[in-house]
């Protein structure tokens, strides 16, 4: 007789060929249902001329078709409902080979048809996709080997092929049942499979995997396993078959065994390097010899081979891991060279720009924050040197942007104060009533809004510099309140009687011509000569074209700096625009051009990126005007060229003859003979300069002058 079993979702294929089949919950019923509505004896089927299923006094009953009965002649085709199971009848008689019964055969798709011509309910299909056409009970024992070494050869060429570790486990389970015919299959492994996982105890087994004949999960720990036949195959590292667990003596103590109601079990160790790492479990708990010991041999083979390929998987793992790490090493070390290579590129900018000031005399002090290394500069740092030692007050001249704040500070933390405050405000950025607050305090309630007493910045500088920038913008009523604490050396803050001893040390600024102003009535006489007492000129950026280059450089790098990008290339064409231009607005000016092609430029700043006053060849007044068309002969076209270099030069170098010479590439006494030759000497506003040591001595002065007539007869002669 071959009843199909369906129960819990799980489809068995049963044979008997015995009288008298059994069923119900009790461990001695040849089917054992799980069902809580099964009876401990449910039921039972005999079989002899008829085949007849009597109720043996359930509580739920006996249903064949949908009718209950209480004795029922079967027949192909029925359909038992006993408990929550369903049967199908699927052959009735004695099996033609008595020794191949009980076997789970997961071949079958569909169930009979029903008495009555109904069509049977589906059954799942259960055959995994190795391409084997189940177990059949009638095929020759020779055939069933040649089908599972078939079987067998497959399985090991796809355990082969996969790496990943879930996947790989699966497939040994569902090959596993494939191959014995088992109803569920387990993996359980010690240790850490996962990353970062931890792991209390080295023995502990985890189910890995949990499958079910028809290749689906099993819920875990919802369905579990037997824990006392795992640990036994795991400590013992031997495999373990049992034909009846419920029965078997080896496992009266292991409540698991009783209370999973397992059947037919068989166990196998995963040895990994000698080492007893996991185990194989397979079962089934509806059926009795469901296992045979041929089985032993084969299941064994197969955890070899699964051992083997868990190992691989690791091993792939682990590379795959260290490739990644190595990976994530390669990008963090191309970031930190990025990283490196623009600070090398910053540092050289400053160390090209360090290098060309080092080649000449800076002076004393550390003048590190001042970009410069023009002759105009090196004159500015020469009296530095004097004035820094001094507690005299100091007067910088310049122009807007030329850097008069940076000058200061060097003044200040190059000098004897340098420990104490150094303070700064600008006179013309705010009106007189705030400003006389901020310079001298006042107390509470001295005017409207002074909730609390504020020191002034006069008393604030104590002991250490006060910068006054844009003095020139300051009224003439602040002037005399200046001047007083100047003289007194005291200050009374607004709304007290009370004064305050002070000691500061003044420094004053102004783009104005303090002088003119004196001269005019906008600045006081005596407070001009109070802070005027040292006086340092500072050059304007075009008096001073050499420093640009290293200027643009140093701007350039900063600006990156603070924006955290690389910066930019300056192209030597860019550089001759930048140098040419006239920067009405000085360094200052400067600075913003920097950070405006910082924005622009990628890799490298080009003359479209600057902006197109810069670039123009209008505004760069450091080029020689072009010439006009000359008719006439070459003399009169030299003698033009000439009175043009030789005026441009002169407005370059501010009408000093020496430094005018000195860009013409000839010497003084030849500029002098020239402007006679051309009438530039009245009216041009030139100045001898510093070169005049020679006209008190007439010998050398006529040996010069004899040598330039030399100079001049030669290219005469050449002509």
């Amino acid at each position: 007789m071959k009843l199909i079993v369906v129960e819990d979702g799980v489809r068995t294929a049963l044979e008997f060929d015995h009288p008298e089949i059994t069923l119900g919950r009790a461990i001695d019923n040849d089917i054992r249902l799980a069902g809580a509505h099964a009876s401990r004896h449910h039921c039972k089927i005999a079989q002899g001329k008829e085949t007849v299923i009597h109720d043996l006094g359930s509580a739920n009953g006996v249903q064949v078709n949908g009718v209950r009965v209480e004795k029922k002649e079967l027949r192909e085709g029925d359909v038992l409902a006993v408990g929550g199971a369903r049967l199908y009848v699927e052959k009735l008689g004695v099996s033609a080979d008595p020794a191949r019964t009980q076997r789970i055969d997961p071949k079958r798709g569909e169930g009979g048809a029903l008495s009555g011509g109904a069509a049977a309910p589906p059954v799942p299909a259960v055959l995994p996709d190795f391409g084997v056409g189940g177990f059949e009970t009638h095929g020759a024992d020779e055939r069933r080997d040649i089908e599972r070494l078939r079987t067998f050869a497959r399985v090991t060429k796809a355990l082969l092929s996969e790496t990943e570790l879930q996947a790989l486990l699966r497939l040994i389970v569902d090959s596993a049942l494939a191959l014995v015919g088992g109803e569920r299959g387990f993996v359980l492994l010690t240790g850490k499979t996962g990353a970062g996982e931890e792991v209390k105890d080295p023995r502990e087994m985890k189910v890995r995997v949990a499958r079910s004949f028809d290749r689906t999960d099993i819920p875990v720990p919802a369905t579990r396993v037997s824990v006392g036949i795992t640990r036994r195959v795991l400590d013992s590292g031997r495999p373990l078959l049992s034909v009846d667990a419920g029965r078997d003596e080896r496992f009266s103590a292991m409540a698991s065994v009783e209370e999973l109601r397992l059947r037919s079990v068989i166990c196998f160790p995963i040895q990994l390097d000698n080492k007893t790492e996991g185990v194989l479990y397979l079962d089934n708990r509806m059926q009795r010899g469901a296992f045979r010991d041929d089985d032993l041999e084969l299941v064994d083979l197969l955890a070899g081979q699964a051992a083997i390929a868990i190992k691989n998987s690791r091993l792939v793992s682990e590379l795959r891991e260290r490739n990644q790490r190595l990976l994530q090493s390669s990008e963090q070390i191309q970031s930190l060279n990025e990283q490196l290579g623009r600070k090398v590129r910053d540092r050289d900018s400053e160390l090209a720009v360090v290098r060309a000031e080092l080649g000449r005399e800076r002076g004393r002090y550390d003048y590190g924050s001042i970009v410069g290394a023009s002759d105009e500069m090196k004159r500015v740092f020469a009296e530095l040197d004097r004035i820094i030692p001094t507690e005299l007050p100091v007067m910088i001249h310049g122009a807007s942007g030329t850097g008069k704040e940076l000058i200061a500070r060097a003044i200040h933390f190059n000098g004897p104060r340098r420990e104490k405050p150094f303070v700064v405000e600008n006179c013309a950025a705010m009106p007189d009533s705030l400003l006389e607050s901020e310079l001298f305090g006042h107390v509470r309630g001295a005017f409207t809004g002074a909730d609390r007493s504020k020191k002034g910045l006069l008393e604030q500088a104590h002991g250490g510099t006060l910068f006054l920038d844009e003095i020139g913008d300051m009224s003439v009523e602040m002037q005399k309140k200046l001047l007083r604490v100047l003289q007194e050396g005291e200050v009374r803050p607004l709304g007290s009687n009370q004064v305050t001893k002070v000691d500061v040390r003044l420094l004053a600024a102004s783009h104005e011509d303090l002088e003119q102003m004196v001269q005019q009535g906008k600045f006081r006489e005596d407070l001009f000569y109070r802070v005027n007492v040292l006086a340092l000129r500072l050059p304007p950026l075009s008096a001073r074209r050499e420093d640009i280059p290293l200027l643009a450089n140093a701007l350039l790098a900063r600006a990156a700096r603070e924006a955290n990008r690389p910066a930019p290339h300056l192209a030597h064409e860019v550089l001759s625009a930048l140098s040419a231009y006239d920067w009405p607005g000085n360094v200052r000016e400067l600075e913003n051009e920097m950070r405006r092609v910082l924005l622009l430029a990628e890799e490298a700043v080009r003359l479209e990126h600057l902006t197109p006053g810069i670039r123009s060849r209008e505004a760069r007044a450091g080029q020689p005007a072009l010439l006009p068309l000359v008719v006439g002969d070459l003399r009169s076209a030299v003698e033009t060229f000439e009175r043009t270099a030789i005026d441009e030069a002169l407005r370059r170098a501010s009408g000093n003859k020496s430094r005018a010479a000195k860009e013409l590439g000839i010497s003084r006494f030849a500029l002098q003979r020239k402007l006679e030759k051309y009438g530039l000497v009245s009216g041009a506003g030139a100045t001898d300069g510093p070169a005049e040591d020679l006209a008190g001595d007439p010998a050398a002065a006529e040996t010069v002058a004899i040598a330039e007539e030399a100079e001049e007869a030669e290219p005469e002669a050449q002509k």
